[in-house]
């Protein structure tokens, strides 16, 4: 063995030897040929310089025209890279009638909508149409009230529920939530706000913040909302095991990878009751796209959350003990909501399941 390893070694210097001979062999002609040409375009003073240079352009050319669709192919490779996965839409679209929906994502572009009223045109059909709220309408627009749109009219419409803010020199962006009644992280998070300093969210004074789902201070807000707390469920207090129908109505929309829960929809705006018992866990106000809700423990791995509800409508609090078909509040369209429905999940451990396959 160690005889054969021996004769390895011997193999490899040999052959490392051999190939350093041969690159010194190349680097020699290869200085030899530039000092030999050198000398030559020294001895002729310029006489072939014109030639060196039409030479290397022409070689110049030839390498540009046989390498250029290659390149080209580079470029559009890293353009399709850069942009792809930007434009996923998740609008929820198994819909089966009314076109009342809760509004997933359309991934917001950022951009102001300039909008022309036309007859028969109101305010919240205008937020319903672009998901905003109306406050959010009125502040933007400078609106005294919800009657103050007349046709042709041009109004603009903000890509999220919320303001606009022009920074003012000295303001930050914890001064800017305290301002407008939140958390600073939702500034952070809108992906089209801009910061001088992406590590402390410098801002630069001038420049234009959209603030999701601030309040415009010292305005009556369309709306009572107050934000839902949450607290630890009631010990001891289990559901029957089965999930009764929270509403009445007809099903607008169905669960799916990108819609975890079913809508169930009625224009007349019926009551929606704990579909088993439990205590509540969270009611209120809901900043991501519920609007109003109210989340119950079931306290056998299970919970429920009813979103959209109506404003002022919600009849229990965090803590409360509900029983099975008790009132919690009336369908509404708060939040991003299209039309009036309740929008039900089922939740448990292991994350949300279809209300269908649940419910008695």
């Amino acid at each position: 063995m160690k005889d054969e390893i021996q004769l390895i070694k011997q193999f490899l210097e040999l052959q490392g030897r051999f190939w350093a001979e041969i690159g010194n062999l190349f680097l020699g002609w290869a200085v030899n040929i530039k000092d030999g040409t050198a000398k030559l375009m020294y001895k002729q003073r310029g006489r072939f310089s014109q030639s060196f240079v039409s030479i290397s352009l022409a070689v110049l050319c030839f390498g540009a025209i046989v390498f250029s669709g290659k390149l080209e192919d580079l470029i559009r490779s890293r353009d399709n890279n850069e942009n792809r996965g930007s434009g996923y839409l998740i609008m929820a679209a198994d819909n089966e009638g009314s076109g009342v929906e809760t509004l997933i994502s359309d991934l917001p572009k950022g951009e102001m909508v300039e909008y022309r009223v036309v007859e028969g045109d109101t305010i919240s059909s205008i937020a319903q149409k672009y998901g905003v709220s109306i406050d959010t309408i009125l502040w933007e627009n400078n609106l005294k009230s919800v009657e103050a749109i007349k046709p042709k009219q041009i109004i603009k419409i903000l890509p999220v529920t919320g303001i606009k803010h022009t920074v003012k020199r000295g303001e930050t962006i914890y001064s800017i939530a305290k301002y407008y009644g939140i958390d600073a992280q939702n500034i952070i998070d809108y992906p089209f706000n801009t910061f001088s300093n992406d590590e402390t969210f410098a801002l630069t004074a001038g420049q234009e913040l959209i603030v999701p789902e601030g309040i415009k201070p010292k305005e009556i807000i369309t709306g009572t909302k107050y934000i839902a707390q949450k607290v630890a469920p009631i010990p001891g207090v289990v559901g029957e095991g089965n999930f009764m129908w929270p509403t009445s109505g007809g099903i607008t929309q169905r669960y799916s990878w990108y819609h975890p829960a079913v809508d169930i929809a009625n224009a007349s705006n019926p009551a929606v009751v704990a579909a088993a018992t439990g205590s509540v866990v969270q009611a209120g106000w809901n900043a991501g796209g519920y609007g109003n809700y109210v989340v119950v423990d079931h306290g056998n791995g299970f919970q429920t959350l009813y979103a959209h509800l109506l404003n002022n409508s919600i009849v229990v609090k965090a803590g409360d003990k509900v029983t099975q078909g008790q009132k919690l509040g009336t369908m509404g369209s708060t939040g991003r909501s299209t039309g009036t429905h309740l929008h039900f999940e089922i939740k448990t451990g292991n994350g949300k399941v279809n209300p269908l396959t649940k419910l008695k």
